[in-house]
């Protein structure tokens, strides 16, 4: 029978965790590889409460249930999820030891999915609710699964192969790679549940995660340079096995527990971030000497080699067309009020299919008009989908798959009136100034070799904080070869709170995104974002190397928007240089309306 509303649900789940003797159970949003984004099947928390973001979890006990988010969906959580069911929880304000144990009370016992969270989040849960009497229990299966009737299996795509005429490097060498670090560290294995991982080391893609092209999979890779992949045998064609050759060992998916258990003596190590703790068990129970450690393709994916930096210049000048043509499109269109965010979101899909051989969004279309704009993650549905009102501010964040590069672009524009009369306020291009300053002085930067990405977060801010204003979200995320749109470990954003990849020092062939952005609640939000390549940078007499950063995006900016006398000759010499490079891209690729458009939105400040 299946449950339809959340109040059946949330009591069914209580009646298994009755049935299992246990006090309380802890759902996060997160599948067995610890992914950004997560399949169907393992989309328990909004199955459990509705609630849609990407981040946040609820703790159920048996009389009390409560979903806890940060300030980014405080707003969609109540729209979504029923709060005589759920009680509202901010984090990193509110904790969910002190929850539990005011909750659930001494001696309950709390159960999680050692399959869904990582050891140190277990180990700190622990010190918090065991003197208090709470004991964290993992659960031998996931209590929701035993109640959700009809349950997406996980997908059975099939996985193939990423030429090395894309990838820059061969599986061996990324391999033999990891050797050396092995032997290097005395280990003789690594675990590696990242699918972004796998798919790098391996040169694999997949279709089983909704924006990210990965297949399902583990695995572990030993130090004479073998490596054993699981994998669904139903995932696997001819062609996969034998692009990935005889060094590498396919074996079933349902065999990977098992083979945890094969290290007995070996000193075998796993990422503390990616290493569920299902894996650490396994690795224990069969006698490893299991070691926590960053993954070792981590670094090594981020740092782009000359064919994936081309690869990402090619798919940016066919996204820039792409997103040129939708903008012109949008500039004719939406005065009428008659174009709403949806219909502007898959007509930017749309624009996108037809200029290149994309394979994906990257991500959920942002498009937000009026008000939506204000919030920075904010993802338009069938509910919450509104026309673009004439004389208004619209945002669009959106990216692309391409089989050479990911992209990932945002665009603040002004919505004229149907008459075209209507003016951005004072405010808007004076707020829209200080964002596209604060974006030049990144793409600007020149620093030391040693300079990370919390170092440099202020240089984007400053113009800003002189009116009194900020953002709450970083000011760029790393991005991946036709993988992940959000890849680690740099990031620039401010160093405090704990953010990680903050202290990652950035190395040319790294690429980031530059987004400063401005959100005034409920009225309109500013966001302009490029992706760059980290380069190595020329300065006569420098004492040392320095570093900088190439553009990769190019599409014009809202002139409508743009306070020139704000700007210093400088910065609007950026602009036009800009600009310039813009024309000089897209052009070849446009013709009539499209392209003149492009040379009016591109001709000099």
């Amino acid at each position: 029978m299946l449950m339809q509303t959340h109040e059946a649900r949330l009591k069914a789940l209580r009646e298994e965790l009755k049935r299992r003797d246990l006090s309380g159970f802890v759902i996060p949003i997160s599948d067995e590889h610890m992914s950004e984004y997560v399949g169907d099947y393992a989309q328990r928390l909004n199955w459990l409460t509705g609630f849609g973001g990407s981040a946040g979890f609820a703790a159920v006990t048996l009389d009390h249930a409560a979903i806890f988010v940060d300030g980014r969906y405080t707003v969609q959580v109540k729209d979504q999820v029923d709060g005589n069911l759920f009680e509202y929880r901010s984090i990193p304000g509110d904790s969910l030891g002190a929850w539990l144990t005011e909750k659930a009370g001494d001696g309950a016992a709390i159960a999680y999915d050692p399959w869904l969270h990582t050891w140190s989040w277990v180990e700190a849960l622990e010190a918090e609710v065991e003197p208090k009497g709470v004991r964290m229990v993992p659960a031998d299966s996931n209590p929701i699964d035993a109640v959700w009737a009809d349950q997406p299996a996980p997908s059975d795509a099939v996985a193939f192969s990423h030429e090395d005429a894309l990838s820059g490097r061969s599986s061996s060498e990324k391999r033999g790679e990891i050797a050396d670090w092995l032997t290097a560290n005395d280990l003789d294995a690594v675990v590696i549940p990242a699918l972004d991982s796998i798919a790098w080391l391996l040169n694999i893609r997949g279709s089983d995660v909704e924006h990210t092209p990965v297949a399902h999979s583990y695995v572990i890779a030993h130090k004479d340079g073998r490596a054993d992949l699981f994998m669904a045998p139903e995932k696997i064609t001819p062609e996969l096995t034998q692009h990935l050759g005889n060094a590498v060992t396919i074996r079933d998916c349902n065999q990977f527990t098992a083979a945890l258990g094969e290290f007995a003596g070996k000193r075998v190590s796993v990422d503390p971030e990616f290493g569920v703790v299902g894996i650490a068990q396994g690795l224990r129970a069969g006698g490893a000497n299991f070691v926590f450690k960053q993954d070792p393709t981590i670094l090594a994916k981020a740092i782009k080699n000359p064919v994936e930096q081309q690869g990402h210049r090619d798919a940016q000048e066919r996204d820039g067309a792409a997103v040129s043509r939708f903008l012109r499109w949008l500039e004719v269109n939406a005065p009428s009020g008659e174009i709403d965010e949806l219909t502007a979101a898959a007509k930017l899909e749309g624009f996108r299919r037809e200029h290149g051989d994309l394979r994906d969004t990257s991500f959920d279309t942002i498009s937000a008009a009026s008000g939506h704009a204000a919030l920075p993650h904010y993802k338009v549905d069938e509910e919450t989908n509104i026309p673009i009102p004439p004389g208004s501010i619209y945002l669009v964040d959106s990216g692309g798959q391409y089989p050479a590069g990911t992209t990932d672009i945002t665009r603040t524009v002004w919505i004229n009136s149907a008459d075209g009369s209507a003016e951005p306020t004072a405010e808007m291009k004076d707020r829209f100034t200080r964002v596209l300053k604060g974006h030049i002085q990144i793409d600007r930067a020149r620093f030391p070799q040693g300079t990370n990405g919390g170092q440099i977060d202020a240089f984007a801010r400053q113009y800003l904080w002189e009116a009194g204003v900020d953002y709450a979200h970083g000011t760029g995320h790393g991005v991946g070869s036709f993988l992940g749109v959000h890849e680690g470990p740099q990031r620039i954003a401010k160093p405090s709170g704990g953010q990680a990849g903050t202290s990652q020092e950035l190395f040319a062939g790294m690429i980031l995104s530059n987004e400063p952005g401005y959100y005034k609640a409920g009225e309109f939000g500013i966001r302009i974002e490029n992706l760059v390549l980290t380069v190595e940078q020329e300065i006569a007499n420098a004492e040392g190397a320095y570093l900088g950063f190439e553009t990769l995006t190019f599409v014009p900016l809202d002139r409508t928007l743009i306070a020139k006398e704000l700007l210093t000759d400088s910065e609007i010499a950026w602009v036009d240089d800009y600009h310039a490079r813009v024309r000089d891209l897209i052009a070849p690729q446009l013709s009539g309306d499209d392209l003149a458009w492009l040379e009016r939105e591109c001709a000099p400040l």
